[in-house]
């Protein structure tokens, strides 16, 4: 994302050619990590059957635990071990990605998660032979995490230090993508694959890119239940590609008002996916005020859908006004669960959709500089 330091961590997932893989069935994880004892706590993080994050927890006595679980399908998770037992959200864990799959898994490590080996199904295996090979950019990564959570106030505001981090960062995860797409290549067969092409078209994945990579996976990958989720997701994809034509909707204003996106046909119009908690959204949110002072007179305008929480219509309605945000805002309460984001596939935010007067979709995610070139080419400089 543009203007903005990125969290630079990724889970890393490939897999060697295995089309035999069991898609469901129970699976057992072991653990043995150094000497810890109460009031450490072990968290198993992932996506439950029916939705949703899930976090289970156990507790860890001698450096032992033990997790058991049935499954529907292969899931990545992720493994937290906090010595004070206080839960997820705080700094003082260990973590380490793993693959829960029908078998027994084990993860053994001398003194914490970050020095631990995973062994046991085929997933696991092939997923720490790609680990080896990604071994060098993840440091890298690391190590610009690092200089950006050292860096001081002064310079985390300073244009040329983030700039020089963003450029640092894009370097980094294209290199991280090449390998990706290496592995992808060479095992079509793979289940992990799939994985792998997931994570490296991220939280907003251009169907262009992703469509072509998913059609070279072999039909036996294809035709599993997470290879039909995924051609769902992709067809979905494809309904708000650049050049189609926007789905409409209808979405209540601050007044209560039905508010339909067809009312702006005529006009170019920025739908603008944001939220009040949204902190990088609040950032961008000047790029998009200056945008609509500039463009305003010219056949320009921002039609904004807050991803609010349920209850959270004050907190809405102060963000709109301490931003400045002058131009048409609608929502529904649902959180993730916004019908419109849900229509659009959005996964993330700060997300838009620049729509033309015609009601196809031009451009998107368009931040910063982008969104001023792109309305300079469009109307010219005012």
């Amino acid at each position: 994302m543009k203007n903005s330091i990125k969290f630079l961590g990724a889970i890393i997932t490939v897999m060697l050619p295995s089309v035999l893989l069991a898609q469901s069935g129970t699976y057992t994880l072991n653990g043995k990590v150094g000497s810890l004892s109460a009031p450490a706590k072990v968290y198993l993080v992932y996506n439950g059957a029916t939705g949703g994050r899930q976090v289970d927890s156990t507790a860890i006595t001698n450096g032992t635990f033990s997790f058991t679980g049935t499954l529907v399908a292969p899931e990545s998770a992720y493994l937290i071990i906090n010595k004070k037992g206080t839960g997820i959200n705080t700094r003082a864990i260990s973590y380490i990605s793993i693959y829960l799959e029908p078998a027994t898994i084990a993860v053994i490590g001398p003194d914490s998660l970050d020095n631990a080996k995973v062994t046991g199904g085929q997933i696991n295996a092939d997923n720490a032979k790609l680990t080896v090979v990604l071994a060098p950019v993840t440091a890298k990564m690391e190590a610009l995490n690092k200089e950006y959570e050292a860096a001081s106030p002064e310079q985390r505001q300073s244009k040329d230090f983030t700039d020089a981090l963003e450029k640092k960062s894009d370097s980094l995860e294209k290199e991280q993508k090449e390998i990706y797409l290496t592995f992808i290549k060479a095992n079509p067969n793979s289940l992990i694959s799939l994985f792998a092409l997931k994570s490296c078209a991220g939280s907003v994945p251009d169907v262009n890119e992703v469509e072509p990579v998913f059609n070279s996976l072999s039909e036996s990958i294809r035709s599993t239940k997470m290879g039909i989720d995924y051609a769902t997701a992709i067809a979905k994809m494809k309904k708000t590609a650049v050049g189609a034509v926007a789905p409409d909707f209808t979405q209540a204003d601050t007044s209560g008002k039905e508010i339909s996106l067809h009312d702006f046909k005529g006009k170019y119009v920025l739908v603008d996916f944001w939220a009040s908690w949204c902190g990088p959204c609040r950032a961008e949110n000047p790029n998009v005020v200056k945008a609509f002072n500039q463009y305003k007179d010219k056949g320009f305008t921002v039609l904004g859908v807050s991803l609010d929480r349920p209850g959270a219509k004050e907190k809405w309605l102060k963000a709109i006004h301490d931003d400045h945000l002058t131009w048409t805002q609608v929502s529904d309460f649902s959180f993730w669960k916004n019908a419109v984001a849900q229509l659009y596939a959005v996964q993330a935010i700060p997300q838009n959709f620049l729509i033309g007067p015609d009601g196809k979709i031009v451009a998107k995610n368009l931040r910063g500089v982008d969104l001023d070139n792109k309305l300079t080419e469009l109307f010219g400089k005012k």
